[in-house]
């Protein structure tokens, strides 16, 4: 963390980001739930300059096949659309910021019945929320900012309703760890996880195994 906040004070938002992560897994092993709510601020903040980054370009690339893709991506906004899946906008972004480029991706499944967009992130768990589609099915930096937190709220929602009343608030911690990667970007999101964080503190580590539901999602992987 000590690098994080030398990155984030130099503005090299992606490492800061990326070692917050790291930490964030590292303080979950030790059940440092205190050190994990510490570290979601930061973390919040390098993404939020990112986000706000790739909206300020104003460029939203829309993929539907591979040659859509730039030979260099840059920090910009790209929407992956079908034939795509959740899974390969990860991927795509995994590798580009392996890369050093900040992309803020996001998904979309097949138009439903109700005409609406499924929009899905794709972490340990699938997160999907339901939209009205743009206008002339064009996607702007306002309508991928609004999908972007619909996605982000569902995801909260997902991670506490996963949860039984007996858990032990560090599977709560896990829940939304869980989801994570599917909106790293999200304000919300990390300020829940943050929470979760703290409810955890103090109380014992759980002894019993955590289970959770089958994921059956043939659109995502």
């Amino acid at each position: 963390m000590e690098e994080a906040s030398s990155a984030l004070t130099t503005g090299q938002y992606l490492l800061a980001a990326a070692l917050c992560h790291d930490a964030l897994k590292l303080a979950r092993i030790q059940n440092d739930f205190g050190r994990m709510k510490r570290i979601c601020m930061p973390m919040l903040e390098a993404q939020r300059y990112l986000r706000q980054s790739a909206l300020d370009k104003g460029i939203i690339h829309t993929i539907s096949k591979s040659t859509d893709i730039p030979e260099s991506p840059g920090d910009e906004c790209f929407f992956f659309a079908p034939n795509f899946v959740g899974a390969d906008a990860l991927r795509f972004r995994n590798a580009a910021n392996d890369a050093g480029i900040a992309p803020f991706v996001l998904t979309r499944e097949p138009t439903t019945s109700k005409n609406q967009w499924p929009i899905v992130g794709v972490a340990e768990r699938v997160v999907r929320v339901r939209i009205d589609p743009p206008e002339n099915d064009t996607p702007n930096p306002k309508w991928f900012s609004a999908a972007a937190e619909a996605l982000g709220d569902q995801a909260i929602q997902d991670a506490l309703e996963a949860s039984q009343p007996d858990d032990p608030p560090a599977w709560i911690v896990d829940d939304f760890l869980d989801l994570l990667d599917a909106c790293p970007e999200h304000e919300k999101f990390m300020m829940a996880l943050a929470d979760a964080c703290a409810n955890a503190v103090g109380h014992p580590v759980p002894t019993r195994k955590r289970r959770r539901g089958l994921i059956d999602d043939p659109y995502s992987f």
